[in-house]
């Protein structure tokens, strides 16, 4: 074979690589914590509630878990006991729901510790495909995370996690999981919440974004001028913005991505089409990109927050202020 010949073999192949790594963008870019069927279940309006401050948040939770009892009964009654029981969980009163949404997929806010006296914040943003019925992946990743902020808090330190389902997440196989229009009306709530965390600990408390797969999305959106500490991009496929200064925020940016993750080999593209931006742009780990590289270790792209993994121990360090002992990938 010529050298032409191979040459043009090389394209075509390099040709059907990235042809097939946008498709996998387009049916699955961000395989989330947790994924299943997006069914439409009757339930009530959120409560009506104030700004929550450090003196009404058990009158807050309450009014949540309210509020997912009711919902529970809808559910029931509609037919759905897997949205019903769901539901009934969140309606427990161990539960400590900052907001409710039983509506369509579902809108969840959850707290993990005591948020009223904590020092240190770590907020837990999801990728596709998490919704209320598919909730217990995304909480069980919350759950590690806050036990291993518990161990590796100082003395006196205290933590809280927030496990923060707000806006609707794109599906896994949809158009939308490849634009940043959901992450587009989805960072204004991220930023009220901030605003909320903020009004609720007051200005000496630390907060840190934890952003997972398309969240890291929603993250960058929301990340101008955001009163955080870090923001950490997780299993990352980009964020739309070509370098970590382009988040314009005073938030260290840290990025770290499992050795077995499939996004690995999502092309960094963006374009405009239809109106639309499709693709996310610049590798977050890229040293163009600028972010501080931490060790995710050997996992994919849904381990990251297992228990005893690199990637967790690292987030934990970053949530915790510990930077100078996060360990660089």
């Amino acid at each position: 074979m010529g050298s032409g010949a191979k040459a043009r073999l090389r394209r075509w192949a390099v040709g059907w690589r990235r042809a097939g790594c946008a498709a996998l963008i387009a049916g699955a870019v961000v395989l989330p914590l947790s994924g299943a069927a997006r069914p439409r279940v009757p339930a009530p309006a959120p409560a009506v509630l104030a700004a929550p401050t450090a003196a009404t948040l058990d009158e807050t939770y309450a009014a949540n878990r309210a509020n997912a009892a009711q919902a529970s009964r809808m559910a029931a009654d509609h037919g759905d006991r897997h949205r019903a029981a769901a539901d009934r969980a969140m309606a427990d009163r161990s539960r400590h729901l900052l907001a409710f949404d039983g509506r369509g997929t579902g809108l969840v806010t959850e707290v993990l510790g005591d948020l009223a006296h904590a020092d240190r914040v770590a907020v837990l943003v999801p990728g596709s495909d998490t919704g209320i019925d598919t909730y217990g992946r995304f909480r069980a990743a919350a759950l590690a995370l806050h036990r291993q902020l518990v161990a590796g808090a100082p003395e006196g330190t205290r933590t809280a996690v927030v496990a923060w389902l707000g806006y609707e997440t794109p599906g896994t196989v949809s158009t939308t999981v490849v634009t940043t229009d959901r992450a587009d009306r989805a960072a204004p709530e991220l930023r009220d919440l901030v605003d909320d965390l903020r009004r609720i600990t007051g200005p000496g408390a630390r907060i840190t974004l934890l952003c997972h797969s398309y969240g890291s999305v929603v993250c960058a959106r929301a990340a101008d001028g955001l009163d955080v500490a870090d923001i950490a991009l997780v299993g990352s496929p980009g964020t739309g913005a070509d370098t970590a200064a382009g988040l314009h925020s005073g938030a260290r940016i840290w990025a770290g991505r499992g050795a077995d993750d499939w996004v690995e080999h999502v092309p960094h593209v963006s374009a405009g089409l239809f109106g639309t931006t499709v693709g996310f742009g610049t590798d977050p780990l890229s040293p163009d990109f600028g972010a501080r590289v931490f060790d995710a270790g050997d996992g994919g792209h849904s381990d990251y927050f297992d228990t005893g993994s690199r990637s967790l121990t690292n987030l934990a360090r970053i949530a915790l202020g510990q930077t100078t002992e996060v360990t660089h990938g």
